[in-house]
């Protein structure tokens, strides 16, 4: 992934409301958000991301983030015909950390163990 416009609003008032909608605009599939599922067994197929910035720190090569990331998860029925269990979307929430790649924009993207974060 790439996220020109955080490094480009890197260092400004912007950056955190440029890397949340940039985040936000990306396919919910290319960040680890299954593997942060605490409460449900899938990420929804219509999940909507909400994205807050809790820390930021740079090198000389790249900027990292770490974001909070509020999203929606289902929990799968038996697959049964007759299965009375309505698919409803729970609430999630994971920790994911970025690191951008200053010349590129280039992401790499990682879960947080919140334990100890």
């Amino acid at each position: 992934m790439v996220l020109s416009n955080s490094v480009a609003a890197w260092g400004t008032p912007a950056f955190a409301v440029a890397f949340a909608a940039e985040v936000q605009a990306l396919d919910p599939s290319q960040l680890p958000l299954q593997a942060g599922l605490a409460h449900s067994s899938h990420v929804s197929a219509e999940t909507t991301l909400t994205v807050l910035v809790m820390e930021t720190a740079d090198t000389t090569t790249q900027l990292q983030v770490k974001a909070g990331v509020f999203y929606s998860g289902v929990i799968a029925g038996s697959c049964c015909s007759d299965d009375p269990t309505p698919v409803c979307e729970q609430p999630e929430y994971c920790t994911l950390r970025f690191e951008i790649d200053r010349e590129t924009a280039i992401a790499r993207v990682m879960l947080v163990d919140t334990d100890n974060a």
